[in-house]
């Protein structure tokens, strides 16, 4: 369903199929343009392209950690740090840029944004120290919260309920190429060159989503639905959102488990490097098959739309993931893990995120009106990124001052409990109340 259709008289409900925010009151102004459905791929690659430039600055350089601690002078936690501030940066940022879009529209956040992430990324080639670099990532990250951000208001300005939640899945198709060819792409890279290279690639390709955002995305937000830039009104709007189950129950089940795979992307290139033996190419090549279960995680949620339920599909994700992390526990303790075992099981814990990510995003998003979805869509992803940097930290805690398997291991599995027992006390609240 989109939003040129009738909205139905139903009341949203989690356990509903679909969520469709209020109708507008009146029909005299234009609405959201709706993609036809030749343009509908065509947005999913504009859109994927946007959203794949945060998790590609992630992703990129990560062969290149042990060299680039090396050529700062500094140590593997230090250059940690790096991913961490880009984090903290991205969750800061949207927390700006949401109520930004929803007063000001989408297309001129995204603007400045991807202007702005392409300079950081030349920046970052010429850093001679760590602190330089972490204080540009920081900026980075900001920069890097438009296209995460704004992304996701736009669908939840064209489409509702599991349309949406189908758009989400293709958009995971496109922006899941990032992890799966940012770490390959990053270890060839230092085949030929050294790690700024990778630096030199991401202003590239934030070049080309400036163009795109310029030329062929339109504005989705009608004059009509925007909020004003006024404080009382944003906090109230805040308030609501977190006192809404509806919200908040989704919303933190995604942070948690961005949390969970995050901590998997920052340790995991000390881990399989240092103590499983793994090459820079080796590891990048994993890393891919890895993520590759992110995809195949989405494919079939879409295939999923339909037969089973929105709540089902989501709690499966988390299901499915705690349990891949409960068997690397399992290794770790007997002393059985091995490069093969784990990456096998990473790529299980990556197929339940593909479940995760696109239900808890619709289900988040899809509870609240289009007028406030930049807003609700900054709140969602700053808890993703905050839950990510500081997760990240601490699973790098560790004697020795670098990652280890049993703190990346650990921390995962404490997270993953937290998301599902935090998801399926909400969504019994929720069914307590609507009972």
């Amino acid at each position: 369903m989109t939003r040129s259709e009738a909205c139905p008289p139903v009341t949203p409900s989690r356990n509903s199929q679909e969520n469709p925010p209020p109708c507008p009151e009146s029909d005299s102004e234009p609405s959201a343009p709706v993609p036809r459905r030749r343009s509908t791929a065509f947005l999913a690659v504009v859109l994927g392209v946007l959203v794949s430039a945060g998790p590609l600055a992630t992703d990129l350089y990560l062969p290149a950690f042990p060299a680039i601690a090396e050529d700062l002078a500094t140590t593997e936690a230090r250059v940690q740090l790096t991913l961490t501030s880009s984090m903290l940066g991205l969750a800061l940022g949207q927390l700006a840029v949401g109520p930004m879009s929803d007063a000001w529209g989408r297309r001129t956040p995204l603007l400045v944004g991807t202007a702005l992430f392409m300079v950081t990324s030349l920046l970052c080639m010429f850093v001679t120290s760590v602190e330089m670099f972490i204080a540009i990532r920081f900026v980075q990250g900001l920069a890097g919260a438009a296209g995460a951000v704004v992304s996701h208001a736009v669908v939840r300005d064209l489409y509702e309920g599991d349309e949406a939640a189908r758009f989400f899945s293709r958009l995971m198709l496109v922006s899941g190429m990032a992890p799966i060819l940012g770490p390959l792409l990053g270890g060839q890279l230092l085949l030929v060159g050294s790690w700024p290279l990778s630096f030199a690639l991401l202003a590239l390709m934030n070049g080309v989503g400036f163009l795109a955002v310029l030329f062929f995305l339109p504005e989705t937000l009608p004059r009509h639905d925007r909020q004003p830039m006024r404080i009382r009104p944003l906090l109230a709007t805040v308030g609501r959102l977190l006192r809404d189950p509806r919200f908040v129950g989704p919303m933190l089940a995604l942070g948690l488990n961005f949390g969970m795979m995050f901590t998997y992307i920052s340790c995991f290139s000390f881990v399989a490097q240092n103590e499983l033996g793994a090459s820079p190419q080796m590891f990048g090549m994993l890393f891919s098959v890895n993520a590759v279960g992110m995809v195949t995680g989405t494919q079939v949620n879409s295939l999923l739309i339909g037969r089973v339920s929105m709540v089902r599909r989501l709690m499966g994700g988390l299901v499915l993931g705690l349990g891949a992390v409960a068997a690397m526990v399992v290794m770790e303790v007997t002393g059985t893990a091995g490069l093969v075992t784990i990456s096998a099981a990473l790529a299980v814990m990556m197929a339940g995120m593909g479940l995760v990510f696109p239900n808890a995003t619709t289900l988040a998003l899809s509870s609240q009106p289009p007028s406030v979805a930049g807003t609700a869509s900054a709140l969602a992803g700053s808890a993703r990124f905050v839950f990510g940097g500081i997760l990240a930290a601490v699973a790098g805690i560790a004697a020795g001052g670098e990652a280890s398997l049993a703190s990346m291991v650990w921390v995962m599995a404490v997270t993953g409990a937290l998301a599902l027992g935090i998801f399926a006390l909400s969504a019994a609240l929720e069914r307590r109340a609507v009972a």
